[in-house]
């Protein structure tokens, strides 16, 4: 995949994590998910369930739901407790990669099986823009798009595996992006089969 056909400032890191570091990483999501259930969230408005499962880490957690609609907030909707703290594998990661000195607020775990999607988003509910949004792929490969700033803008689609990153910064931060489909049985590392997405993002301004 050529870099010039991605939005400047994205940046695609095939096989960043190898086999090892994956399992680990699960491992980590798999302690989060037992204090964190994974729930079914429902869009704004219509109350229409979300074809993805979902739970957070980190001080903040996205979540949306029909009466209140996207946000971040301190407690799990279900369980009402705190969001567990993040994993120190994704500490290192943003530290690694993010180019910024400031640490992540939240990370968003979607889990996706083989017929679940997510169409064609910005990521905008945060209060700044400056620091990137990371985001990690554990398990079967998805089909993932790409675009610029307009939803009308021309979209690239490739495909993203098991252990590959992207980040989305600088003018692609605010790209509009997706995942058209799951490739089921393309990985063994969930025994159940299925696909872990973690996206980390600063939420409040940084300093």
């Amino acid at each position: 995949m050529s870099e010039q056909a991605f939005p400047t400032g994205f940046r695609y890191l095939p096989d960043y994590l190898d086999r090892a570091e994956q399992t680990a990483l699960l491992e980590d999501i798999r302690a989060v998910v037992a204090e964190a259930p994974l729930y079914v969230p429902l869009m704004p408005r219509t109350g229409k369930p979300m074809s993805v499962r979902m739970t957070n880490c980190g001080t903040l957690g996205w979540l949306t739901d029909k009466e209140r609609g996207y946000r971040y907030q301190e407690t799990h909707p279900v369980t009402e407790k705190p969001w567990p703290k993040m994993p120190r594998r994704l500490l290192d990661l943003w530290h690694d990669l993010a180019s910024v000195e400031v640490p992540p607020e939240a990370c968003l775990i979607n889990f996706y099986e083989s017929d679940a999607k997510m169409g064609m988003h910005q990521d905008r509910d945060e209060a700044d823009f400056s620091a990137p949004v990371l985001s990690i792929s554990l398990g079967d490969t998805c089909l993932f798009r790409v675009g610029g700033q307009e939803r009308k803008d021309k979209a690239v689609s490739f495909k993203l595996k098991s252990g590959d990153v992207v980040l989305l910064a600088g003018d692609s931060r605010l790209a509009f992006h997706g995942v058209s489909r799951i490739y089921p049985d393309t990985s063994t590392l969930l025994k159940n089969g299925g696909r872990i997405n973690l996206t980390l993002r600063r939420v409040t301004p940084v300093p």
